[in-house]
């Protein structure tokens, strides 16, 4: 009776996605979730098991997953028949990616916000992966579906991902505290693999106390890339791992980065490790890019079929990317009638020092900041930004609401005007086509040729059509 109800929630779920391309649904989600009704979480299992020869990696973390997973399906799918999904990060996303088709290994973003929606420890169980794969752990969303979640909480669904996973492999941020003990307490269960930076950088904001994740006192750190991204220790003994892999220069030629990527790292199908070391010419994306490089050549050298290939695909691949690899609503600098506009997500800690460290980079006079708002019961994401906002010392600050309360985006602005007296508040209601016409009004009206407009909204969608209003 088991087996019957499978192969009739496959059909159907394979009937939904060809309806998908005709009717008004979510064909990346709507289809698994049939599926997963008919025949119950657990038949993922049955289904993965029948659609993928080697098994599956799960991507996760706060930021860079649609980055990096789209980056490991580029390379990966030059040597291996590959199943994936990427920007669609939920259970039913990758059970309608394994009802799409079959192949040799599957890839898949996986987002996880809080346990009871992430249900992380299910995922793991019902697709017991092969890798998983960790960008970094920041604070962010600490409000989901009107409930308040602790950011202790927000660690530990992260972790169930991988904790319970026996003989694969755990692809991690050694420069993170929080990802980097993650893979210290998986190195019993099967192979980490690390990476991290390893060049001359200091971050230009002020660092903020980061505690230590096995103990709980505040890490020392010799060297800090990014936010809470560095070389650090602790008293308790806990330190970062020397990486697997590392960049260990950047130079700037003809305004791109030249870069060295030098590895030793385990190939999963030939069980042991292999040596590399290429140079390639990118785009400057930016610091935290240099991460979404790393961890997706980690886990490519780890996870390809044909490891001969490594080098020449690497250089191939990273020497042919541009602009273009940024998901939908990253931060990008451009012209708008006449004007240098920064413009992108900054939903937490981690994405606003990165688009601020970019546009300070090209600041060249006066500049606005523009920065839109946190929600009500979001207190600590403020914070994160608060800081930032403030130690770039904005000659002119705009606050308006990025979520939904007015009420709450007028309170932080209270906050942010003792820190920065030239400041003003504009009351924009909940209403995407409004603040978008709103903002697009304000920014071709005002005095600065810079204006950097960051912090929280609707993702995606608000970012984007407010870029493509500016640009027209």
């Amino acid at each position: 009776m088991a087996n019957k109800k499978y192969f009739i929630g496959k059909a159907i779920g394979k009937a939904v996605i060809q309806s998908s391309k005709v009717l008004p649904f979510n064909g990346n989600s709507y289809p698994g979730y049939i599926f997963t009704k008919i025949c119950g979480i657990t038949a993922i299992k049955e289904l993965q098991e029948k659609q993928l020869e080697i098994g599956s990696v799960l991507v996760t973390g706060t930021n860079g997953k649609t980055t990096t997973t789209t980056m490991i399906h580029d390379l990966l799918s030059k040597d291996v028949n590959l199943v994936g999904s990427a920007n669609n990060n939920t259970i039913y996303a990758v059970t309608t990616a394994l009802l799409r088709e079959k192949g040799e290994l599957g890839v898949f973003e996986y987002g996880i916000r809080d346990l009871k929606h992430g249900m992380p420890d299910t995922m793991q169980k019902v697709m017991n992966p092969v890798g998983v794969v960790y960008t970094n752990i920041s604070r962010e969303h600490t409000q989901v579906a009107n409930v308040k979640n602790p950011f202790e909480d927000y660690v530990l669904a992260k972790t169930l991902l991988s904790k319970e996973m026996k003989n694969g492999v755990v692809i991690t941020n050694a420069d993170d505290p929080r990802t980097n003990f993650i893979g210290q307490n998986k190195e019993k269960d099967g192979k980490v693999i690390y990476y991290g930076l390893n060049i001359d950088y200091e971050d230009i904001f002020e660092n903020p106390e980061i505690k230590c994740p096995k103990c709980g006192e505040i890490l020392e750190y010799t060297k800090v890339y990014m936010n809470h991204r560095g070389e650090y220790s602790c008293k308790c003994g806990f330190k970062r791992n020397k990486p697997d892999i590392t960049i260990n220069k950047v130079e700037t030629v003809q305004n791109k980065w030249k870069i060295q990527i030098d590895g030793d790292i385990y190939n999963y199908n030939i069980k042991k490790n292999i040596k590399f070391t290429v140079e390639v010419t990118i785009p400057m994306f930016g610091l935290y890019n240099l991460y979404n490089i790393m961890c997706s050549a980690a886990t490519y050298a780890c996870f390809t079929t044909k490891p001969e290939n490594i080098e020449v695909n690497l250089k191939n691949y990273y020497n042919s990317l541009g602009m273009d690899i940024l998901p939908p609503g990253r931060f990008e600098i451009f012209d708008a009638d006449n004007k240098m506009v920064g413009l992108g997500q900054g939903d937490n800690g981690d994405a606003i020092i990165a688009n601020c460290t970019l546009m300070k980079m090209n600041i060249k006079d006066k500049f606005e900041f523009i920065y839109t708002t946190p929600d009500e019961f979001e207190e600590e994401i403020f914070e994160d930004h608060k800081k930032i906002v403030c130690q770039m010392k904005p000659d002119h600050l705009v606050v308006v609401p990025g979520r939904v309360s007015i009420e709450a985006a007028e309170k932080f602005y209270e906050e942010l005007k003792k820190e920065v007296p030239d400041a003003e508040f504009i009351p924009l209601k909940y209403d995407l086509n409004e603040r978008i016409e709103k903002l697009s009004e304000y920014v071709r009206n005002s005095d600065y040729n810079s204006i950097i407009i960051t912090g929280c909204g609707d993702e995606y969608a608000f970012w984007d059509l407010l870029k493509n209003n500016l640009k027209k």
